[in-house]
């Protein structure tokens, strides 16, 4: 369920991105509110998984809070790009954070290269 949840996340963060971009911003807006369900989604799917572990180690941690970052740099980029600011710096923290979270992913345990 929370590897879906990212996925389905990212998907409509870039549908939002790029219709609102491409002139089209009530669907991206409602695409951002289905977003930020995806976000509680994507939440509670990691926090449930870390408590359901019974070795924590610092790499969970920081994977998560990497996590929490790439959700915070998502929701950036989108309340930016409405007020038509500049979204730059935190397109190079959600690349940072994403990279972060999916080799961080691979690495761990419970990671794909372990299955």
């Amino acid at each position: 369920m929370h590897i879906t949840s990212w996925i389905l996340g990212l998907i409509l963060f870039f549908a939002a991105y790029f219709l609102h971009t491409g002139g089209n911003a009530r669907v991206s807006k409602i695409l951002h509110m289905i977003l930020r369900v995806f976000y509680i989604l994507i939440i509670v799917t990691g926090v449930w998984i870390l408590l359901s572990l019974s070795n924590i180690n610092a790499e969970y941690i920081i994977k998560g809070l990497a996590g929490l970052w790439l959700i915070a740099s998502m929701e950036m980029i989108l309340v930016r790009l409405k007020k038509n600011k500049p979204v730059r710096s935190f397109w190079i923290q959600l690349i940072i954070a994403l990279v972060l979270v999916l080799l961080l992913g691979w690495r761990l345990p419970l990671g794909v290269l372990h299955m």
